[in-house]
């Protein structure tokens, strides 16, 4: 139990905490893999996982020992100085991206081994350093230009909010930083090409545009052209990345060569960390970016943990396995609720259901949270699930029995009904 009850938690914060949260009430005090516990002792299921965070669940033993490793020796001395842990997550990520499909050394001629990482503290600090390698990138002919996409989401900074293609986002915050362009979709980008263009930035899955997976071929094409025109591809996979698609990174699935790499939530399992990875070696020298906690000993020793764990999973196929598992849950939802849900987007656990209306959409997440599974909202019409990728088929089942019980109390109109019972008489 809390050593505050949730009524004094809630008044701390609406006390003292700045109000950029619409939070739910309530407040967890532990938790186990899929599973968290609230101040009332009840139990929920975490098909969330932090938003995409907590990538080995709550309380991993991998994790736990790693934290405790760090604690008892070293948390923190700067990037003054070298930090072996550091050092090691770095090789691990470069020496999985040349990794081949089969999980063996990619033995054909690429720039991949030549690639370097820069670790911050957050999914906006590594896609500021991907902009920031960008300009100067391109400053040598006068480049400078950055083309996203409507419906993308980059970070909270000013240079990722502008680069962020949703006005809802903008409001309040201008006058933002000029070079940024927006593109309607992966169609549309060779339209926005010109001789000012340093690079495109884009997320191959787009997690606050409605887990939006984009189009594979077009994503190879679109490389191809970028590649003809010098121009820089690069990939946000702060979500999508460290396993969430199947492989340590969605560019791996799109099979595609992106010029730069972010990735950040799961990396972790929650402790804070970014990281920008690079083929672009001799962009920066000393003194162009930095960080103070960036990389330090407890945040690249949990790295090195999650790697571990999640490595091992794909490599049994467990991932896959519950992945699959998944997948089936949430599409036997879709066919009960036909009225309610449209279809399933996403790709491996990062995943999601469309709600046909935002009337229905407020009744779901009310209804979940009652029967103690959590659930996320993106791009305004989408359930989006991120579980734990080590979640059991047992915590799996008794979310989805929760999901269910959920639904059974949404309040649907005559209309949906009836066309509910022609798409699924029984």
């Amino acid at each position: 139990m809390a050593k505050h009850g949730f009524k004094a938690i809630e008044a701390l914060d609406i006390t003292y905490v700045l109000p950029t949260y619409a939070r739910a009430r309530v407040a967890f005090v532990k938790g186990k893999g899929a599973r968290l516990q609230d101040t009332q002792g009840r139990d929920y299921i975490d098909f969330g996982s932090g938003i995409g965070v907590a990538s080995l669940g709550h309380s991993h033993k991998a994790l736990q020992k790693a934290l405790k490793k760090s604690a008892k020796t070293l948390i923190h001395t700067s990037n003054l100085y070298y930090i072996e842990p550091q050092a090691k997550l770095a090789a691990r990520l470069v020496e999985y991206y040349k990794r081949g499909d089969e999980g063996k050394p990619n033995t054909q001629k690429s720039d991949k081994s030549k690639w370097r990482v820069f670790f911050g503290n957050s999914g906006a600090e590594a896609n500021e350093c991907a902009i920031k390698i960008a300009r100067k990138y391109g400053q040598k002919d006068g480049r400078y230009k950055i083309i996203t996409l409507d419906s993308s989401f980059h970070g909270r900074t000013i240079a990722t909010l502008k680069a962020t293609g949703q006005d809802k986002f903008h409001k309040h915050f201008a006058p933002f930083p000029d070079g940024f362009v927006r593109a309607k979709d992966l169609s549309d980008i060779p339209n926005k090409l010109d001789s000012e263009t340093a690079a495109v930035f884009i997320e191959l899955v787009q997690g606050e545009g409605g887990i939006n997976a984009l189009d594979k071929k077009q994503v190879q094409h679109l490389a191809k052209i970028l590649k003809k025109q010098n121009i820089l591809l690069m990939v946000d996979e702060v979500q999508s990345g460290i396993y969430r698609s199947g492989e340590i990174f969605a560019s791996k699935v799109y099979g595609i060569e992106p010029d730069v790499i972010t990735m950040a939530k799961g990396l972790a399992g929650g402790v804070p960390i970014g990281a920008c990875m690079t083929r672009l070696i001799d962009v920066f020298e000393s003194g162009d970016h930095g960080s103070t906690f960036g990389g330090n000993f407890l945040s690249t020793n949990a790295g090195l943990a999650v790697l571990k764990t999640l490595e091992k999973m794909r490599k049994d196929r467990t991932l896959e396995s519950t992945t699959k598992y998944f997948h089936t849950k949430l599409d036997s939802v879709l066919e009960r609720y036909p009225a309610v849900f449209s279809k399933r987007v996403g790709l491996g656990l990062m995943c999601g259901l469309q709600v046909r209306s935002e009337e229905i959409f407020s009744q779901i997440l009310s209804a979940c949270l009652r029967h103690r599974v959590l659930v996320l909202r993106s791009g305004g019409n989408v359930l989006r699930f991120l579980p734990p990728l080590t979640i059991t088929k047992s915590e799996i089942d008794e979310g989805f029995t929760r999901l269910l019980c959920a639904l059974k109390e949404l309040k649907i109109s005559q209309t949906q009904k009836t066309a509910q019972k022609s798409k699924n008489p029984k």
